[in-house]
């Protein structure tokens, strides 16, 4: 087949169109036979009113290579790349030891899907509960204020991305095409087929839960095993005969020990107890940069009329989103440093994403439908490892702490929970009241999702001054790229602190962890990932590199 790309219609272009457009511009008479399918469809809303739909497709036709010959200058017609995956190996018919896997996110069930898929057998360890059980937990904290340690939004099968709008996207370089096997298995495992196509593809938590449940009977079904409420508590680590510390195993909560020479180590960004626990065992690692903010809520009809005017509402556009940045020139402690949205949710919720007791924190989540009231969004600044250090006590003499980013996200956690009213409110504010830095007093016109609740006043002091004065600075010139958006109604609330992983456990060309053997640091927790998508690819990357390395031995 040949593909065309940056082919153009109008939004509400009858069927027709389509095959009409291809012929025209292959120069095709209308006698002769084609066929077609759509692999990517996204849109340009640059001119509101007069939104147009971007095809790239893959055309069918018997005069492929005279056509192909043809066009040969032409950056736009060419063969249609092969996407297929193909395993690197498979696994011999004797496993001296089978691989763990730590975590059940989106990293730690592609790295288990693709091992299982091989051959491999891996063990998949969890601290948490299965999805369906986990998903009452949460709720528990929601509706009733229960926080359960170890099974809420951060912990469980699925991972943070479970609870979250699901989007399927991500700007890392894929010259393997791992996410479309990532689609793909989605699709098997039950999300729509448009998310093969469509340019932003988002699924929903509604449907995660069902397809992580699915994915993992196929592991299953593979001789796989997913063992939940296995928090990983220690690592069994000795000197190999070249004098290289070399991972033998893992030691589990209450004692229990599982013998391995191959551990992924696919975490997630909120495991602060296993990192202290690499620390303590001197894997190596590093503070890392990440972001801090609050979420951001407005009428999503304000959202759809900013970025599509008089076509807003048009069933294939959905809900609008957005993506901001700001760089602060102020004269100010914000100045030099930069606010961006972060994890846009159209059409979502404000969730409640604490791990901890005593601290509050938000996140973004959606349904496939996108039909909520509010828009919601992270507003973040982006912070360094030296502005850990007044967080940080272990930080001293000028040495930045490894840890010392979860010193700070703890710090301003404990800071929003004694805000909140210490019942697991989120402290609360309205736009132009945070603009004019005064205290809110009551709601307006825009009602907070945030659940259990919200309590309303200054959050001047929910983060640094350098924060607070960039995000104040940034709001106003956010209003002026989507009119609406420092709406005087619209709510903040915090704090967002979970952007990224505030560590990186640093590894080599083989995917193994820079002084530990056998230790595979992957996903978003170890710092190489960041969103649902980057995340399963890096878990097939890791999966790969841990199936070649037991087949070389």
């Amino acid at each position: 087949m040949l593909r065309i790309t940056d082919l153009k219609l109008p939004l509400d272009h009858p069927d027709e169109a389509l095959p009409k457009a291809i012929r025209a511009r292959l120069k095709l008479d209308a006698k002769e036979p084609l066929s077609f399918t759509v692999a990517k469809r996204s849109y340009d809303a640059r001119k509101r009113g007069a939104i147009l739909l971007i095809y790239a497709l893959d055309v069918d036709t018997p005069r492929e290579a005279e056509l192909l010959q043809r066009f040969a200058g032409d950056k736009n017609i060419g063969p249609t790349p092969d996407t297929s995956y193909r395993f690197v190996t498979q696994a011999p018919t004797q496993l001296p030891r089978r691989p763990v896997v730590i975590g059940t996110g989106p990293c730690g069930l592609f790295a288990g899907l693709i091992l299982a898929q091989m051959g491999f057998r891996p063990i998949i360890l969890d601290r948490g509960k299965a999805v369906r059980e986990r998903t009452k937990d949460t709720w528990d904290l929601w509706r009733k204020r229960n926080l359960h340690p170890e099974s809420n939004v951060q912990f469980g099968e699925g991972g943070a991305g479970t609870f979250s709008d699901g989007k399927l996207w991500s700007q890392i370089r894929d010259p393997q095409h791992h996410g479309r096997k990532v689609l793909t298995e989605f699709v098997k495992a039950g999300a729509p087929e448009e998310i093969l196509y469509v340019s932003k593809p988002h699924i929903g938590t509604f449907r995660l839960v069902t397809m992580v449940e699915n994915m993992r009977a196929t592991i299953e079904s593979l001789g796989g095993e997913i063992r939940f409420g296995r928090r990983v508590d220690d690592l069994l680590i000795d000197i190999g005969a070249d004098g290289k510390r070399q991972l033998r195993g893992v030691s589990l909560e209450g004692g229990e020990e599982i013998l391995a020479d191959h551990v992924v180590l696919a975490i997630g960004h909120s495991a602060r107890d296993t990192f202290e626990m690499l620390h303590k065992r001197n894997v190596y690692l590093e503070a890392k940069p990440f972001s801090i903010g609050f979420r951001v809520e407005h009428p999503q009809s304000i959202i759809d009329r900013a970025r599509f005017g008089a076509q807003a509402g048009h069933p294939l556009l959905g809900a609008a989103d957005y993506k901001l940045v700001h760089h602060v020139t102020g004269d100010h402690a914000g100045r030099g440093r930069s606010v961006y949205s972060f994890c846009m949710c159209p059409g979502g919720t404000v969730v409640a994403a604490m791990s901890e007791p005593g601290r509050v924190v938000t996140n973004g989540m959606s349904q496939y439908s996108r039909n909520e009231r509010n828009a919601n969004a992270a507003i973040v600044v982006g912070i360094e490892p030296a502005d850990f250090v007044p967080f940080d006590p272990a930080s001293t003499d000028g040495q930045i702490h490894p840890l010392a980013g979860i010193a700070l996200q703890r710090a301003l956690e404990s800071r929003a929970y004694a805000l909140g009213g210490e019942n697991y409110n989120a402290p609360g504010q309205l736009v132009g009241d945070f603009i004019a830095a005064q205290p809110s007093r009551e709601l307006g016109d825009v009602e907070p999702s945030f659940k259990p609740g919200v309590t309303l006043g200054s959050l001047d002091s929910a983060l640094p001054a350098y924060a607070i004065e960039a995000i104040r600075e940034a709001l106003p010139a956010f209003d002026r790229q989507i009119r609406g958006f420092a709406l005087h109604d619209a709510v903040l609330t915090g704090v967002e602190t979970r952007t990224s992983s505030p560590v990186r456990i640093k590894r080599d060309d083989s995917f193994q962890s820079l002084n530990t053997r056998g230790l595979y640091p992957a996903g978003e927790g170890a710092g190489y990932a960041g969103g649902i998508l980057s995340a399963a690819v890096d878990g097939i990357k890791v999966a790969e590199a841990v199936a070649l390395s037991i087949v070389a031995h």
